[in-house]
């Protein structure tokens, strides 16, 4: 590269309404130069989860403010940027179609490059955003509705090693906290919750951890939890406190194991292709519970291998990762035109057969 590069970055996938802006100078790492995000956590609150409806006429409404204090925050106009990035999917498609629009309509004023990203991609690359480490890397994308495995080898070149075939960790997580009156989102209530808790005082099963592959289950973890819930109900008419307390830390040392367990024989496969830095990178939301991240850093230290995890407001969902996924995509000569499409479903590796299910949060990629 041989000239800088600044990139606006909208997501809306989910539950977030987000704007960023990103500039990269020659020769230099990326920086972010603001980042905003409209959560709806409130508006969702009453439903137990998020109500995709509702969340697509949010994002409709708050997508233009977010742009403009994006753009403000980092002291710049639309005529400082070089390219508009939104994501193009996978997500709930409401929210997709509000942010791809937004997007069309500041590429056809301004006549700027307009780049589609995937959202698992804006997950994948923001470990090169915050540690710019080399490729190729060993990713861990752990959420509310994703988990699998990457090799990422470029900005569009992954190979999916194993994921999810049901719920996604975050979602079992929600579900988890709803079971156990535990308010929304439920990764950092269950956390919360399990620092007071026993993990050894109810044993929970560790979905396929004995079969030798990298696929994950946690919708028969959340289905074990809800039966030891009941029993105990039914014993002493109610929960008690630390009843709750140590369910939370069950399951969570139950889904911090699975994680360790899966992540040591992605590794292996990983490290056969003798990576010149070996990196283990994690993110997404869960990549905060901190008992996981310690589980996995116990791997990585076992492996030789360097851990990384961007700091929390680069996990969750956010445009700063989309900005500079845009950047890198753009950089390489990838844009779109006004025939972008949101998309419900949009897999990295387009050569891995499909994952079975779809989750609350969104479909399985």
């Amino acid at each position: 590269m041989t000239q800088s590069l600044t990139l606006l970055g909208l997501e809306s996938s989910c539950d977030d309404t987000a704007a960023a802006v990103v500039r990269q100078e020659a020769g230099q790492r990326a920086q972010v130069l603001s980042s905003v995000v409209f959560g709806q956590t409130e508006l969702h609150s009453a439903f137990g989860g998020v109500v995709p409806e509702i969340a697509a006429r949010a994002h409709a409404e708050k997508l233009d403010h977010c742009v403009v204090e994006a753009l403000d925050a980092a002291g710049v106009t639309l005529q400082d940027l070089d390219a508009v990035a939104v994501t193009a999917g996978p997500g709930l498609i409401g929210g997709v179609v509000s942010g791809v629009m937004c997007a069309k309509g500041i590429a056809a004023a301004t006549g700027l490059p307009l780049v589609g990203v995937n959202h698992l991609a804006g997950h994948a690359l923001t470990p090169r955003l915050t540690d710019d480490i080399a490729y190729p890397y060993l990713m861990l994308l752990v959420s509310g509705g994703h988990c699998q495995y990457l090799i990422a080898r470029g900005p569009e070149d992954f190979t999916r090693l194993g994921g999810t075939i049901d719920d996604a960790p975050g979602e079992a997580f929600d579900k988890t906290a709803r079971l156990l009156g535990l308010p929304q989102p439920g990764g950092p209530s269950v956390q919360k919750e399990a620092e007071a808790g026993d993990p050894k005082r109810f044993r929970f099963p560790r979905p396929l951890i004995q079969r030798d592959d990298c696929n994950l289950s946690f919708s028969g973890l959340k289905t074990a939890l809800m039966r030891m819930r009941d029993q105990i109900v039914a014993e002493k008419s109610g929960l008690t406190r630390q009843d709750r307390a140590d369910l939370c830390a069950g399951f969570q040392a139950a889904v911090s194991d699975v994680l360790a367990s899966k992540t040591r024989r992605a590794l292996a496969l990983y490290l056969a292709e003798n990576p010149a830095t070996p990196t283990l990178a994690v993110a997404g939301g869960v990549a905060a519970n901190t008992a996981i991240r310690a589980a996995l850093e116990t791997v990585c230290a076992d492996l030789g291998t360097t851990f990384v995890a961007p700091p929390l407001a680069l996990c969750t969902d956010n445009a700063a990762m989309i900005a500079y996924a845009g950047l890198e995509r753009f950089k390489s000569g990838g844009q779109d035109d006004m025939g972008l499409s949101a998309r419900p479903r949009w897999p990295l590796d387009q050569t891995a057969p499909s994952m079975l299910g779809s989750g609350r949060k969104g479909a399985k990629a």
